[in-house]
């Protein structure tokens, strides 16, 4: 997509979501719903229309970590890193997803399969390990299942 596409697309964002109280958040909401990611070209975009500084703009992408700066794989693996699932092994789990895919978090596979992130509680603690695939929880998930649940995504 050209650079006036995006910002004609972000423009239309921003003055749609403008005046509620708080926009910034539901904008890059929007922007990343519209676009898989944030592109740099949204930044000063949004930056103008909310009165901010780029700076103010890119540190609120890159402090919350669903936004992302470059689009996801096809699919997105969240592994828990939460205490009980680490209890129960999703060090482990971690480790085998990491080592089949060639990647650290945030990252994605070479083959643009699986974008592997860690979350900090998917609330099924009692079930631990836990991960979720496409928005979709799997629980007890050892390193043997990570693997399987890997290349069942492409990876």
């Amino acid at each position: 997509m050209s650079q006036t596409a995006v910002e004609t697309t972000v423009s239309g964002i921003c003055a749609a979501l403008d005046g509620g109280e708080g926009p910034l958040l539901p904008i890059l909401q929007a922007v990343q719903a519209e676009f898989g990611h944030i592109p740099q070209q949204a930044l000063p975009v949004i930056a103008a229309a909310l009165n901010l500084s780029r700076a103010e703009v890119q540190g609120v992408v890159s402090f919350y970590h669903d936004f992302r700066e470059v689009p996801a794989g096809r699919h997105v693996v969240r592994i828990c890193r939460a205490e009980a699932c680490q209890a129960m092994g999703a060090t482990a789990t971690a480790a085998a997803a990491q080592a089949r895919l060639d990647v650290d978090w945030h990252g994605t596979s070479a083959n643009g399969a699986v974008t592997l992130e860690p979350v900090y509680c998917l609330g099924l603690c009692a079930c631990a390990p836990a991960v979720m695939v496409d928005g979709r929880a799997i629980a007890r998930v050892d390193a043997e299942r990570m693997t399987h649940i890997l290349t069942e995504c492409g990876a």
